[in-house]
């Protein structure tokens, strides 16, 4: 797999250049495609994943992380026998956040990733065309960790720099496709990242 390492900045001075994350290590997936023409980039997606199911960290023989093989393409569907039902999935995120708050970067953010599937924000269908998709290594069971918060906010706060018209369009998997998704679920505190997001928005040292 072709893998890059983070920008050598601090992460206290994340940036977005040509798409791409200064603070994330970069590992190409081949799950994208081109945004649709005279389609804003305007909302952001935030996710749940873990693989297996409520297991964080799992790796597999080349010591690849089982949602970073997932993403790539590159996932032993006989490794896991959850891994049978999700068997020649193919989908990605932009971003991956990891327990520990290390970011993996595996779509450019001005292309199409596929993270969110059949879905609907205010009215508008396919939101994979107009979003940007994070993914928290997490599930529905347990609490985020503060290093995610932490980065991610951060994250968020560039974005919206970056991309100015994702202001105010921050918004959950459960929320774009309800019924069929539930994460990031209900231990996220949505209340503790906008606070963050606002304070980083605010610190200019921070972007």
């Amino acid at each position: 797999m072709p893998v890059l390492s983070p920008n050598s900045s601090s992460m206290s001075s994340m940036f977005i250049k040509d798409g791409l994350l200064s603070a994330a290590t970069w590992l190409a997936s081949p799950n994208y495609n081109v945004r649709p023409k005279d389609l804003s980039i305007d909302a952001i997606v935030v996710h749940n994943i873990s693989l297996p199911p409520n297991e964080f960290g799992a790796c597999d023989t080349n010591d690849t992380h089982y949602v970073k093989a997932l993403f790539t393409n590159q996932l032993d569907w006989d490794a896991h026998p959850y891994f049978q039902t999700i068997k020649g999935a193919e989908v990605s995120a932009h971003l991956f956040i990891e327990r520990d708050g290390a970011i993996t970067q595996f779509v450019n953010f001005n292309e199409r990733a596929w993270h969110a599937g059949r879905s609907s924000y205010l009215g508008r269908p396919e939101c994979n065309d107009y979003s940007i998709g994070i993914e928290l290594e997490g599930s529905d069971f347990v609490s985020f960790t503060s290093a995610q918060y932490e980065q991610l906010a951060k994250v968020i706060a560039t974005i919206y720099k970056a991309y100015p018209k994702t202001r105010r369009h921050l918004t959950g998997h459960s929320d774009i496709a309800p019924g069929r998704k539930t994460d990031p679920g209900d231990y996220f505190e949505w209340a503790r990242l906008r606070e963050l997001v606002a304070e980083k928005s605010k610190d200019n040292s921070l972007l």
